[in-house]
């Protein structure tokens, strides 16, 4: 049977199921940390949450951008991106891409939402908000319309890179040798040799070949791995 690549989630976490994978990718919530989750999936399931109605989550998730941006496999958020249908995540995350657009992929990040300008607020009184208090400078110039004190900001909430490295072992590589596929396969196989180059590929949204590769590489080079 063929390898087909996998782009994205059926269904991304939300509630009480994400909490534990957040507060492993470094947000300080009240919980335990899932080990090692896929980080561009948790931030698209955070987005999800707070442009719902869940300004602590979108707040935090904000602040996430701040301080990790450079270590996010921009690729695989766009390409999971374009399978999502709620246009207001989109407009979020062309926000962010307009905000950051000064690092790596950002630039490519503010082009995956050209819809309609989108209101934070749920209600109608949320215009007033903006005209009152301004806008949010992190969003200034973008679709996605944030009132100034919506959005919480409030950067020890958030791990630092080095804190979330020692937790966070996809994280680490990704410090090592930049944010990709081939970062999050060398973690994974690293941590578990047993895995196939299809399993690899699958459980990092990367190619097969890529996988190979790294697998090849590894076993070349005897690096101790460990057998689950």
């Amino acid at each position: 049977m063929s390898f087909k690549r996998i782009e994205c989630l059926n269904e991304y976490p939300l509630g009480e199921e994400l909490t534990p994978k957040l507060i492993g990718i470094g947000f300080k919530l009240g919980g335990f940390a899932e080990e090692n989750v896929n980080i561009e999936d948790c931030l698209i399931a955070a987005a999800t949450e707070g442009v719902g109605g869940d300004f602590r989550t979108l707040s935090l998730l904000t602040d996430w951008f701040f301080i990790h941006h450079k270590f996010v496999n921009i690729d695989r958020l766009l390409r999971a991106l374009k399978k999502i249908k709620d246009p207001k995540i989109k407009c979020y995350f062309g926000a962010i891409g307009k905000w950051l657009q000064k690092d790596g992929g950002y630039k490519k990040l503010s082009k995956i939402y050209r819809g309609e300008a989108h209101l934070l607020g749920l209600t109608s009184d949320y215009k007033f908000l903006i005209k009152r208090n301004g806008e949010d400078e992190r969003f200034v110039g973008s679709k996605f319309l944030v009132a100034n004190k919506t959005l919480r900001s409030r950067h020890e909430d958030i791990l630092t890179s080095k804190e979330l490295a020692l937790r966070h072992q996809d994280y680490y590589y990704r410090i090592l040798i930049g944010p990709s596929y081939r970062a999050d396969m060398i973690s994974k196989y690293i941590n578990n040799s047993s895995l196939t180059a299809s399993q690899l590929a699958k459980n990092t949204y990367g190619s097969f070949a890529t996988a190979w590769e790294v697998m090849k590489s590894i076993n070349l080079l005897g690096i101790t791995v460990r057998n689950k």
